[in-house]
């Protein structure tokens, strides 16, 4: 994909459930599962092409997770969505067990992840989900940028053969992806450029991060904004590839820095390089309620400005 400046802002949410729809046309054997969430996480398109293909789960996550795994095994592609808290939490012993053990075909749809619901506080912002299945083996975890990403990435999801966990913005976020070119998992996507520091961002992360670089280039500070939206498997090449002949190293995430990007990122690094090394990302607490999504990544430590300082001291050290 080739570097794109922001334009609109785009639904991930429905860029998901529009790709799941054109994706059902041309392979019959893509169903959708549902815990009766499919107007927020718009898997709801697939019900009204597909009503025959779709099945409505109920509140019953665990379940959902069971069946998937066995339409898996009969040959079929499930695509099972739900909130992003309950996908990674409620579920875990049988994604575990069901799912990523025998390698089932499942794809996992995060849906409303981070701190992007903001008005229903702790109990239904995932700030850890990515990172308890980026623990899992033989799982798959992207973190998609903006809709036109989204899109692509559910192309090369059903091409892989094997688990995927794909993690859903709840908002409208800014288009950076350029809409020719293939998703390739694994791939690490430069958005700006810069010689100075580099910093490997994901989802939400992105954007605020190139507000950052703009503002440190006003200084004479370059900054290369790469986006990471492939958060297992990371390849030590490609962060490497970026990493090499910077001064410092940041992480940018919508996540609680435990077993994050962050983490993900400084194992690759250690022993390799001898750079300074930043990470934005949320300390060791839960979210809570807020009036907008803005608010809570200000409170968080997620806004432009903190990744603004994280480059400046990372600089300094």
């Amino acid at each position: 994909m080739e570097k794109q400046t922001a334009t609109k802002l785009m639904s991930l949410r429905k860029a998901y459930g529009e790709a799941l729809v054109e994706l059902g046309k041309s392979n019959a054997n893509i169903v959708a599962l549902e815990a009766d969430l499919g107007k927020s996480t718009m898997s709801t398109l697939f019900k009204d092409a597909f009503p025959e293909r779709y099945f409505e789960m109920g509140i019953a996550e665990q379940n959902m997770a069971s069946v998937s795994a066995g339409l898996a095994l009969s040959g079929k592609i499930p695509f099972y969505s739900t909130f992003a808290v309950f996908a990674a939490g409620r579920a875990y012993d049988q994604i575990r067990c069901s799912i990523a053990i025998p390698k089932a075909n499942v794809k996992i749809c995060g849906s409303s992840c981070g701190l992007s619901d903001f008005g229903d506080g702790k109990t239904h912002q995932s700030v850890e989900d990515a990172n308890i299945l980026r623990a899992i083996p033989n799982m798959t975890v992207l973190n998609p940028v903006d809709a036109v990403e989204t899109a692509k990435m559910m192309k090369a999801i059903v091409a892989y053969n094997g688990p995927v966990y794909i993690r859903i913005n709840r908002n409208d976020l800014p288009v950076f992806t350029a809409p020719d070119g293939e998703y390739q998992i694994g791939k690490l996507y430069p958005v700006t450029e810069g010689g100075d520091a580099v910093i490997f961002a994901t989802g939400i992360m992105v954007s605020k991060s190139v507000e950052a670089a703009e503002k440190l280039k006003a200084e004479g500070i370059g900054v290369q904004v790469v986006n990471v939206s492939t958060l297992k498997p990371l390849f030590k090449e490609e962060v490497l590839k970026y990493a090499a002949g910077k001064k410092a190293v940041i992480t940018a995430e919508e996540a609680v820095k435990t077993g994050g990007l962050g983490s993900g990122i400084a194992a690759l690094l250690f022993g390799e390089i001898n750079v300074s090394f930043a990470q934005v990302a949320i300390d060791d607490v839960f979210g809570t309620s807020a009036h907008s999504y803005e608010e809570l990544l200000v409170e968080y430590g997620l806004s432009t400005a903190h990744v603004y300082d994280a480059v400046k001291k990372a600089l300094k050290k």
